[in-house]
């Protein structure tokens, strides 16, 4: 069983917000492996489904960005879940706008969704994989520098940048794919190139 979790917020006032774009991109993989219509367990959204013969869980924790461990370890502890059958989406501050990076393992890089989940299974079980897309930092931007980091991730994307977004999230599921079929290293090479 492959675990897929999106991190975000839930609620509609945080949908189109860059926290959430672990969110859009569990929507995306949804309607691209037709899978199921959620049920509400473990303190998350589940959908079930397939891709390439393994079942996959695809899940939203509704717990809040900071909480997210809480959905994560129930379903890591109840399906006995080793840390490569897991992938965690998530925004990241430190990567330009739009940009999509792969990790497995490490450190959270202050990210509060990854240390609730590093809490909840344990950090001996934090070889996880990461996608990380990046949402630049409110430093980057005049309109935004003098905004706090964690008033930033709560804005709305721009217009022009949900276009930008839309696409990147085809990469996303793509990058979700290749790791499903152990091709973590050439999605990698793929799409660390993109800019």
């Amino acid at each position: 069983m492959k675990v897929i979790i999106g991190l975000g917020n839930p609620g509609p006032q945080y949908e189109t917000t860059r926290h959430n774009v672990g969110f859009l991109a569990i929507d995306r993989l949804v309607d691209r492996w037709h899978a199921t219509g959620s049920s509400t367990k473990y303190q998350g959204e589940i959908y079930p489904g397939s891709f390439n013969g393994d079942k996959v869980l695809l899940v939203k924790p509704q717990t809040f960005m900071n909480l997210s461990g809480k959905c994560v370890g129930s379903i890591f502890s109840f399906y006995q879940c080793h840390p490569e059958d897991l992938i965690v989406i998530h925004d990241d501050l430190d990567l330009s706008p739009l940009t999509l990076r792969l990790k497995t393992g490490g450190g959270t890089g202050g990210h509060n969704g990854l240390k609730s989940i590093d809490e909840s299974i344990g950090k001996q079980n934090n070889k996880y994989h990461r996608i990380r897309i990046g949402i630049g930092h409110p430093s980057q931007s005049e309109s935004t520098a003098r905004m706090a980091p964690a008033d930033y991730v709560l804005q709305s994307f721009e217009d022009d940048e949900l276009k930008r977004l839309d696409l990147l999230l085809d990469d996303v599921a793509q990058a979700v794919e290749d790791i499903i079929c152990g091709k973590i290293q050439s999605a990698m090479n793929k799409f660390h190139r993109l800019k």
